[in-house]
């Protein structure tokens, strides 16, 4: 006898329904005890479905995975989290869970009919209908892990110290809701296609069109949101109100579809009661609406503000002073200004002449123009004091913060710094890493290659710079040095180290550093 053949005879004694043998004839009884037989073995099957393997190893897998990004992750960008962000970033990795459970609710709603069995179900009185119901009742539980794991997860990020912006709880509900489409789908696929290679080859098939949609119908705005997730990543974090993501008719879009596919599954199983049929129609139209809803691209509202912010963010932020200088952030960011003001302060106090006094004017700058795929980067600031910090905080963005600093320090402004390949590429370096907690691994972390040995460009907030084997090599001798007698000379020598004219030679002289192995190349990246 099968699992829900059984359970369904069990439950049905427990609601005083009499033998499992009843007859074909048997007068059904009341509503709610009906019901109670559904529930129960609903109840069964979600037992036996969080215990198939697959299904149990890729949850534990996406939790474990959850819980090594959150507690194991050595990316310091990781503990200055942005809310509006990290609620889209809860949603990719239910979908591994979704496909297992597709097949596995799949498999279980066909065990009867793999095993021989469904004869037997004549003799019960739960009607074929009502065993549908309660399959897909049964991925409400795997359905609310996955929740209670989302909230755990955006929880952790939004109680941290260095939490910014504002979530969405609409985007939080896209999880669960995959999870529970995913296995009222595979509920329906069997009573509409009745073997078990119907689950997979699905899984397939939507993989598959998943690959082949852009290519067929476009990248239109519409035809994106009809996947359960819609990831958009590429850009720096915007700020809350320029994110423009229909989440909330997305989540109405997801949860009406839920119940049209159950609705479905149920008349085609033959409950086709009245109020089965109202709550499908119902269903139709709140799937429709939310389809509606999510569809129209963004608005000429919001494309005029992220335009706004982008190019003239002085509007829209609000400023702070901190020691001699001001700071200007959007309005979620404000709090941050603290932490680029130490930065500053240990850049600035290796600085000689008037630039270990300047009074800089810090702005956060993102581009939000081309939405939230867009990965353009920013043009270098060309007022003089002004610097460049961006919406993503902690890990190798503030030793790249810190070099957009010094090249402002030793050249006068953004656009100059950035175009700097002479022999001040090596007093930029020092002043960006030489108050460093660890100058060698802020050294690597800021070079595109991840190396402390021969040319590379260093990442800065807006223009990199290109650093010749010989600077690097230079600035590496002058990290291995005690930090107070390279910043006595750094002050002594100041005007011409910051000359464009000085050779990297003489820098190096001035700066106390051995001499390069003979037959080294005494030049710069100008000439690389």
């Amino acid at each position: 006898m099968s699992a829900d053949m059984a359970t369904g005879a069990r439950a049905a004694n427990g609601a005083g329904m009499g033998t499992a043998a009843a007859p074909t004839g048997v007068e059904p009884l009341p509503g709610p005890n009906r019901w109670a037989a559904v529930l129960a073995l609903a109840r069964f099957e979600a037992r036996e479905l969080l215990l198939q393997a697959p299904v149990f190893v890729f949850f534990l897998l996406y939790f474990g995975n959850v819980c090594w990004g959150l507690f194991f992750s050595g990316e310091g960008m990781d503990d200055y989290p942005v809310l509006q962000d990290a609620d889209r970033a809860t949603q990719f990795g239910a979908l591994f869970v979704s496909i297992f459970v597709l097949t596995g609710v799949n498999r279980a709603a066909l065990l009867s009919r793999r095993r021989g069995t469904d004869r037997h179900f004549e003799t019960l009185v739960m009607e074929p209908w009502r065993r549908t119901v309660a399959h897909a009742l049964s991925v409400v539980p795997m359905a609310g892990a996955v929740a209670l794991t989302v909230v755990f997860e955006f929880t952790w990020k939004a109680l941290k110290p260095g939490a910014v912006g504002h979530g969405s709880v609409f985007e939080l509900m896209v999880s669960p809701l995959t999870v529970l489409l995913a296995g009222v789908v595979g509920v329906l696929l069997a009573r509409l296609v009745p073997t078990v290679l119907a689950g997979p080859l699905f899984v397939v098939g939507f993989l598959a069109a998943a690959i082949i949609a852009p290519t067929l119908i476009g990248t239109a705005h519409w035809a994106r949101w009809l996947s359960p997730v819609v990831d958009e990543t590429g850009s720096d974090p915007f700020p809350s109100d320029l994110i423009g993501r229909p989440a909330a008719w997305h989540a109405l879009y997801l949860a009406g579809f839920i119940v049209l596919v159950v609705g479905a599954a149920v008349l085609h199983a033959g409950g086709r009661t009245r109020l089965v049929k109202a709550v499908t129609a119902v269903a139709l139209a709140a799937t429709v609406a939310g389809i509606a809803g999510q569809s129209p691209g963004d608005s000429a509202a919001l494309t005029a503000a992220r335009t706004k912010a982008s190019v003239t963010p002085a509007k829209v932020q609000s400023c702070r002073e901190h020691g001699t200088s001001m700071y200007c952030a959007y309005p979620e960011w404000t709090g941050r200004t603290a932490d680029w003001a130490a930065v500053v302060k240990r850049v600035q106090s290796l600085a000689g002449g008037a630039a270990g006094g300047e009074r800089l004017t810090v702005r956060q700058r993102v581009d939000a123009r081309h939405g939230l795929d867009g990965d353009a980067s920013m043009n270098p600031l060309t007022r003089r004091g002004e610097v460049t910090v961006g919406t993503r905080w902690g890990g190798n963005r503030v030793p790249e913060f810190a070099v957009g600093v010094a090249g402002v320090l030793v050249t006068g402004d953004e656009r100059s710094g950035g175009t700097v390949c002479d022999a001040r590429v090596v007093t930029i370096m020092w002043l960006a890493l030489g108050a460093d907690a660890d100058p060698m691994a802020a050294l690597r972390h800021v070079r595109l290659d991840d190396s402390v040995t021969g040319s590379d460009l260093v990442l800065a907030p807006t223009a990199p710079l290109l650093m010749s084997a010989e600077q690097t090599r230079i600035v590496r001798e002058l990290l291995h040095m005690p930090r107070y007698s390279v910043t006595a000379r750094v002050k002594a020598h100041w005007t011409e180290l910051t000359s464009p004219k000085t050779s990297l030679a003489r820098v190096s002289e001035l700066l106390d550093v051995p001499a390069a192995p003979k037959g080294t190349k005494d030049g710069d990246s100008c000439s690389q």
